[in-house]
């Protein structure tokens, strides 16, 4: 029998590298110019206030779409990303940036070195939550502000279950197979809730915790792009923001 070294994390990045080419085709991964960009930037702006020239660490950073709206905003930006797929991407759109390749919940970067982090859609695939929030307040400097956009993807509400009943089967394919073969077995399996993150966050020492769920005002700027049913999908999702700061040193 071959032995295989292979683990969940490996599984995730080849994941990952493989929907690389055609990411940003996806409806909702790229953020457009215009209406899209504006409320992302208004949601940013929000939580981290001023860029004033600060560091700010992109986590997972994919093909850059939120590094783009990150140096738009005036932060000095570095992504991170473990596929090298997405990153030859991410560096072709941005010159400008620094990206490095390593793995979000093992970041090797040093420690109290950014101001800001920030992540979209990375917790829900998170391995070891409880070690990952450890390493991001170990690369934050005190003071510092996390920012995390996520959701649950599991759960569905009456409105989630009704539009899904409507909308014809999604075709089983090795993709969406694989995709669900990693959610059974990250941590969030059941499903990334605002409640669990902040409680877990809260465990690694970050304080001045806020989860706002006021994400319409970018569901409203995707509908074009996303059609009536998966704009209707994602409205009934439990989306959020959660910023948390890393407490000044006494």
């Amino acid at each position: 029998m071959t032995q295989s070294n292979r683990d969940l994390r490996d599984d995730i990045r080849d994941f990952w590298s493989d929907r690389a080419a055609t990411f940003d085709d996806d409806p909702g991964h790229r953020i457009h110019d215009g209406a899209d960009l504006a409320a992302w930037q208004r949601l940013f702006r929000r939580h981290l206030g001023d860029p004033e020239g600060r560091a700010l660490l992109d986590l997972a950073s994919g093909t850059g779409e939120i590094a783009r709206l990150c140096q738009s905003l005036g932060f000095a930006v570095t992504g991170l990303d473990w596929s090298e797929p997405m990153l030859d991407r991410a560096r072709a759109k941005l010159p400008g940036v620094t990206f490095v390749q390593a793995d979000a919940e093992r970041t090797t970067l040093p420690s109290a070195s950014m101001d800001v982090i920030v992540t979209r859609h990375l917790v829900w695939t998170l391995v070891d939550p409880v070690a990952a929030f450890a390493e991001w307040f170990r690369v934050l400097r005190p003071g510092g502000t996390l920012l995390v956009v996520d959701g649950d993807f599991v759960s569905r509400s009456l409105l989630g279950r009704i539009v899904q009943f409507m909308s014809p089967p999604a075709p089983q394919t090795k993709i969406a197979a694989r995709h669900k073969d990693i959610l059974s077995r990250v941590h969030f399996s059941a499903g990334a809730r605002a409640d669990h993150v902040a409680a877990l966050l809260h465990t690694a020492g970050f304080d001045r915790i806020d989860i706002d769920t006021d994400l319409a005002p970018i569901h409203r700027a995707q509908r074009a792009q996303l059609g009536w049913r998966k704009s209707l999908l994602r409205r009934s999702e439990h989306r959020y923001a959660i910023s948390a700061t890393k407490p000044l040193e006494n």
